[in-house]
């Protein structure tokens, strides 16, 4: 008999009949950080085949034992799956069940080799004796009573923590972030998030705005309440920020909060968002400007306290001169040269006279134009005048560098001011200044707004401070523009260097970043297999599929042929993090090409990303605990499954992670040209595709480009690479430091228009 076609159709949509299966997670496919959606391997009692299991889960882990409600499901690429409806945790009933939910990562203190033998000595009471009487597993060889009281502690959090997942999972948020609430808040994690879900933007990292809202909405707080008002005006100042904006014009950030705030059916008017403003501006929660133009300015009050703070600090250097003597340093200058054989350019020589006696003076240029060389000379000057030499950078690699230049020791910025994690603030201030008369900063474009002041705030009243920056490059990762204001203000004392040195010239990179300068069209050689020069195309056809087959054929055949190796030298920068040719599918990809998975190289997978020993890893944010910080990159050396800790390798020093804090680092075979910045690298591969057309800019080709110092491959399309040239100042930063220079009326201590 035929089916009627109008049967067929209610048969195919009709609701899948529901039942339920029991089983142990062997493994997860994949795991979506932001849903909670998972694709996982279950092993069901008497199955000769493992299950694939799909659906939202609050937290999953090998080795445990569930009971799922749902219905299969064929999947057209790979077969029948089980789509879970919802689901329970039961306790595991076999020894392997048991010996794998230990060992999963669930419990610090016991990892799979420690579950063992736990298992081996307690068999089907383990799980019993942990949660009644876990003191007996002194009884288990090799566990002495410190590793019984962290196994119970942590134990008992993980139960605690399983009820704050519960809790964010009924409110339809993913749990990735619920061992760092409960850290945060810890028993009061579940009263506090219902007291306030916007606090958790506020309080934890990875946390926004967006997710806040999820809860809070579930919680029943109304789309138009004034709180959920305020927090999105707060959160569209900080998303301003992390495009490096100081503040927003008032109409700019009424559009940007109508934008964020709206919700299905609710749309909040800007004449409903004008007046919360101004609450919050009298609540102090905001701070309002008048623009010269009558616009009203819209600062978070640190942010305007501490630029009007920097901009009066850099005043009151100014206005106090020191009293040169211009002719003794001209005199030590020509004996200098003398001795060493070598002769200053006329601007080097400004450069040096001017940093001689300068309170805050400025040295900035591009490749080839010897600023290192200004640096080494300024510092001789500075040691035979018996000065007090401090100096640092704003990372751990240009620190390395600036002492490999100079030969005198250099810190992080961070490590001169001395950070302390307790208090989260520098022991260095105005009321215990820097015990240094003369203080040179390197690549100080990447000076923000917050520690620039700290380190002015810190110099004493009588030292001289010295900014090394190229101006041209990408501004800081932080909020602000400090280099380019106070250059821009005319009121500081500048040196900038033009002239490329004719050593510097014979380098394509050097020749091509200069032409991009001018916005000129780069020479660079075509690829070939005997390259004649360090700065190279490859054409990596004009799709971004065929650019990832480049970059992995370079670093596998081309690059180690020219005796770079492909591990240590080699750095992939990205414009962007998204697409083919961004930083994320390139991790992924050139983490299996050079640091593949073997037996002998312990990995862990969490939130869908795998990371191994052996991998190059990134720190996302400052971690002032650890002192390591944004942008710093560092080697995967050890994975601890059973204390449950990652150690890194950054430079001369180890530093652990807890599995927890795993989403403060990221992969780094391939990074940001924007956080690359102060690194310098053997090898750089520059994929440029039109796909990233929104971040292509001058600056950006510029920066990328001069990372590399022997070798710079240049990836894509030809109109890819014209559009950065082409584009100038393409997203201009509010920041009022300059006009505030300005309104300072300053006049440099040391003439720019000095006749030398």
């Amino acid at each position: 008999m035929t089916t009627a076609p109008n049967q067929t159709h209610q048969q195919v949509n009709a609701t899948p009949k529901h039942e339920s299966i029991t089983g142990v997670v062997e493994r997860l496919t994949y795991y979506s950080q932001e849903s909670g959606y998972t694709v996982a391997r279950l092993q069901r009692p008497g199955a000769k085949e493992l299950t694939t299991i799909t659906g939202n889960f609050a937290d999953i882990q090998p080795g445990q034992t569930l009971q799922l409600t749902g219905f299969w499901r064929e999947h057209p690429q790979y077969g029948p799956q089980f789509q879970v409806v919802n689901y329970k945790e039961t306790k595991p009933a076999t020894l392997t069940g048991i010996e794998k939910y230990l060992g999963s990562g669930l419990i610090k203190g016991v990892g799979p080799v420690t579950a063992k033998r736990i298992v081996a000595h307690f068999g089907l009471e383990t799980l019993e004796i942990i949660e009644n009487q876990i003191e007996r597993l002194s009884e288990v060889n090799g566990i002495a009573k410190k590793r019984i009281n962290m196994i119970k502690s942590a134990w008992e959090t993980q139960k605690a923590i399983k009820e704050v997942m519960v809790f964010l999972q009924s409110h339809g948020v993913s749990t990735t972030y619920a061992v760092k609430i409960y850290k945060q808040y810890g028993d009061a994690a579940i009263e506090k998030v219902t007291h306030n879900p916007y606090q958790l933007a506020a309080d934890i990292y990875g946390i926004g705005f967006i997710t806040a809202d999820k809860i809070a909405r579930n919680l029943g707080v109304p789309p138009d309440s004034e709180f959920r008002y305020r927090a999105g005006i707060t959160h569209v100042l900080s998303e301003a920020a992390e495009d490096g904006h100081c503040y927003l014009p008032q109409p700019e950030l009424i559009l940007q909060a109508v934008e964020l705030l709206t919700f299905e059916s609710h749309q909040p008017t800007e004449q409903a968002i004008a007046p919360i403003i101004q609450k919050m501006t009298l609540a102090s929660e905001l701070v309002r400007e008048c623009a010269s133009d009558k616009t009203l300015l819209c600062y978070k009050p640190t942010f305007f306290y501490t630029e009007q703070n920097l901009a009066q600090l850099i005043s009151d250097r100014i206005t106090r001169p020191i009293n040169s003597d211009i002719k003794r340093v001209r005199f030590w200058i020509e004996r200098f040269t003398q001795a060493c054989k070598i002769e200053l350019s006329a601007q080097q020589q400004q450069a040096v006279e001017t940093a001689a006696y300068g309170k805050f003076t400025i040295l900035t240029g591009g490749p080839g134009t010897g600023k290192t060389f200004c640096v080494r000379t300024i510092t001789s000057l500075w040691k035979a005048m018996g000065k007090s030499i401090a100096l640092a950078a704003p990372t751990g690699r240009a620190a390395q560098r600036l002492s490999e230049m100079t030969g005198l020791e250099a810190k992080t910025i961070h490590r001169l001011l001395e950070f302390d994690p307790r208090t989260r603030s520098f022991k260095r201030s105005s009321t215990n200044p820097l015990p240094h008369s003369a203080i040179i900063i390197d690549e100080a474009s990447m000076l923000d707004l917050f520690l620039a002041h700290s380190l002015v705030n810190a110099v004493s009243e009588n030292a001289q401070l010295l900014l090394v920056g190229d101006i041209d490059q990408l501004p800081s990762v932080g909020p602000g523009n400090v280099l380019a204001d106070s250059i821009n203000s005319g009121k500081v004392n500048v040196v900038r260097l033009t002239q490329v040195f004719r050593q510097a010239q014979s380098s394509r990179i050097i020749t091509a970043a200069h032409q991009i300068n001018r916005g000129q069209y780069p020479t660079i050689e075509p690829i070939s297999d005997t390259p004649q020069t360090d700065c190279l195309w490859h054409g990596g056809g004009h799709q971004p599929e065929h650019g990832v087959q480049a970059i992995c054929e370079l670093i596998d055949g081309l690059i180690p042929t020219l005796g770079f190796n492909p591990i240590t030298d080699v750095q992939v920068l990205s414009p962007m993090s998204r697409g083919l040719v961004g930083t994320r599918n390139l991790n992924n990809v050139l983490q299996q090409l050079i640091n593949p998975p073997s037996p002998e190289k312990v990995e862990i997978t969490r939130g869908g990303s795998t990371l191994r020993v052996g991998d190059r890893v990134i720190q996302q944010t400052n971690d002032y605990n650890r002192e390591v910080f944004n942008g710093d990159v560092g080697f995967i050396t050890n994975i601890d499954t059973e204390e449950q800790e990652v150690t890194v390798q950054y430079a001369e020093r180890e530093v652990n992670y807890d599995y927890a804090d795993l989403n403060e680092i990221a992969l780094a075979w391939s990074v940001t040209i924007h956080k690359s910045q102060g690194s310098e690298y053997p090898v750089v591969l520059l994929p440029m595709y039109t796909q990233h057309y929104m971040m292509l800019s001058r600056n950006l080709l510029y920066t990328g480009l001069t990372r590399a110092k022997k070798l710079a491959i240049v990836i894509g399309s030809k109109k890819a690479i014209g559009m950065a040239v082409r584009s100038v100042n393409k997203q201009q930063r509010y920041t009022q430091l300059a006009s505030r220079l300005i309104q300072a009326g300053l006049s440099p201590s040391v003439s720019n228009k000095r006749d030398y």
